[in-house]
């Protein structure tokens, strides 16, 4: 009984079908044989026959025919008990089979409830199951999911209207204090307290800046929007963001292996997959130690492209690279002038484009960096 309690709800259901089954038949095969009028009677042997010595023929004719009837019923209630036995076990195989299917008939509409759940995430709240039939209890259950993956899908999108909104509208005041500054500075012979406090506030102001452009970039790609999408080669904008840091890569002597063909393309929004490749590669040089190396790989097959960027440094846990690509997120809490929202970003515009971002911790030490996207159906600039 605990295995059953314990098992699962196929299994339960199956050994209620066969429970019920069994003793339906037990008692059917029960029933029958008692109104058969089925009973033990003893024979008595002609020889033993009472006053066979005194009575006629006729009478001894009789009681020869009563024996032998009495025999008869006898053999055919040993037969009924047999063939009730051996019907007893077949019943007992046939209903643990046709528990099982019976058990997966009707599981099946959950089991449909259950995978299509399983396939909705924060970036398809838009669907729903949409079960159809009669009203029923599974019915019943798949509304209720479909309504609150409404309420999820109203609530995340009212959040990420708000991160848009509020990022949008800070930009305005974050303007006016660094012209604010410029004017400060500007003026004739300014005060050395107010060029040493600019200077001071002006790095500020830019982390601030790249903050809300970063919340403003992962609200549109959560949000989907992918309206300018177009064949992108990721060959050339893994080019374009290595220039952007190149003095930064001389500086710190970093070593640069880069390898990706010119057919790695895929179809998207070139600013999101920009910022995308971007990223992976600010990462990779930001985080980065003086005189290690990069490596920037690249592949594409029918379905799709991928863009593997690896680095050397120490050796990190496995467990915390993973949380990387949550917003806010750093190795060991560091704060190295970065807003954490980089690899979020990244997750966010490839979970956007139909990809996946994978974060590995290389066993020689250093990060893996692997983002797959579906394939073109075009060559780029067709």
């Amino acid at each position: 009984m605990i295995g059953l309690r314990n098992g699962t709800v196929k299994a339960r259901f199956t050994m209620l079908y066969a429970v019920v089954f069994l003793l339906s038949g037990a008692g059917l095969l029960g029933l029958a044989f008692l109104l058969s009028g089925s009973s033990w009677r003893d024979v008595v042997p002609a020889r033993d026959l009472p006053g066979q010595g005194g009575v006629s023929a006729a009478q001894l004719r009789v009681w020869q025919l009563e024996n032998q009837l009495a025999e008869a019923h006898t053999q055919q209630s040993r037969q009924l008990l047999v063939g009730s036995l051996l019907a007893l076990i077949v019943m007992a195989v046939v209903s643990v089979l046709l528990g099982r299917i019976l058990a997966k008939r009707v599981l099946r509409p959950l089991r449909l409830i259950a995978a299509a759940t399983r396939r909705i995430s924060a970036d398809s709240l838009d669907r729903r199951l949409a079960v159809t039939g009669p009203a029923d209890e599974v019915k019943d259950l798949a509304d209720t999911i479909d309504e609150l993956l409404g309420r999820l899908e109203a609530s995340f999108t009212a959040q990420r209207r708000f991160v848009a909104n509020a990022s949008h509208e800070l930009r305005t005041p974050l303007a006016t204090m660094r012209a604010s500054l410029d004017v400060a500075v500007a003026k004739p012979d300014p005060a050395a307290s107010t060029v040493a406090l600019a200077a001071r506030l002006r790095p500020q102001l830019d982390r601030v800046d790249h903050l809300l452009d970063g919340f403003l970039v992962l609200a549109r790609a959560q949000h989907g929007a992918l309206a300018d999408a177009a064949p992108v080669d990721l060959g050339d904008l893994t080019d374009s963001a290595l220039r952007e840091r190149s003095a930064d890569v001389r500086r710190k002597g970093l070593r640069l292996t880069v390898d990706v063909p010119p057919a790695t393309a895929t179809v998207g929004s070139p600013a999101l997959l920009a910022r995308l490749v971007g990223n992976v590669v600010d990462n990779a040089v930001t985080h980065n130690e003086s005189g290690g190396w990069i490596e920037i790989t690249g592949y594409a097959n029918a379905r799709e492209t991928a863009l593997v960027v690896e680095t050397g440094g120490p050796v990190l846990d496995q467990r915390t690279v993973e949380r990387l690509a949550r917003p806010f997120e750093r190795l060991g809490g560091e704060r190295t002038g970065s807003s954490g929202l980089g690899l979020s970003i990244v997750a966010a515009v490839a979970a956007a484009h139909g990809g996946r971002l994978a974060l590995l911790a290389r066993p020689e030490g250093g990060l893996r960096v692997s983002i797959t996207l579906p394939a073109a159906k075009v060559p780029v600039g067709t």
